[in-house]
């Protein structure tokens, strides 16, 4: 059984900075390949949609060095998400066509959980390519296994 907990982060400055770049590299990345795959479609209408091919975010990572400075994982997810909102809005066109992320509030990334990149210990999580543990609110106890 899967289960979702929320725990309040309290990030120092150092993790602030990281946080947000990694919020704006999801989102640069979810933006900049819906616009290539709008640009695509209106260029190659004739085409099958599922045999175009689109590019990833490691493509990116040569052209925009400054995504190398976050997780990899959380950029994948971004490209994950933009295939879902597709496959979504095909297959129910009253949901409508995926729209491009902004700057919000409210901001949030997935990153999974590979041989134990990210743990919880002593009121503190550990996330990808962020050297220090950052400070939460635990709760409740966590017992099983961080998927993501």
């Amino acid at each position: 059984m899967l289960k979702a907990y929320k725990f309040r982060l309290y990030p120092n400055i150092e993790q602030k900075i990281y946080l947000a770049k990694t919020f704006g590299c999801t989102r640069f990345v979810y933006n900049r390949m819906l616009t290539e795959r709008i640009k695509s479609y209106e260029e190659n209408k004739d085409l099958d949609i599922k045999a175009m091919k689109y590019p990833s975010p490691a493509q990116y990572k040569t052209e925009f060095e400054w995504l190398k400075e976050v997780d990899s994982l959380a950029l994948a997810n971004a490209q994950m998400n933009l295939g879902k909102a597709y496959k979504n809005f095909y297959r129910d066109k009253s949901i409508g066509f995926p729209r491009f992320k902004k700057k919000t509030n409210t901001n949030s990334y997935t990153t999974n959980n590979q041989n134990g990149t990210v743990y919880i210990e002593n009121k503190h999580i550990k996330v990808p390519k962020l050297k220090s543990m950052i400070k939460i609110k635990q709760h409740r106890e966590f017992n099983g296994l961080i998927k993501s």
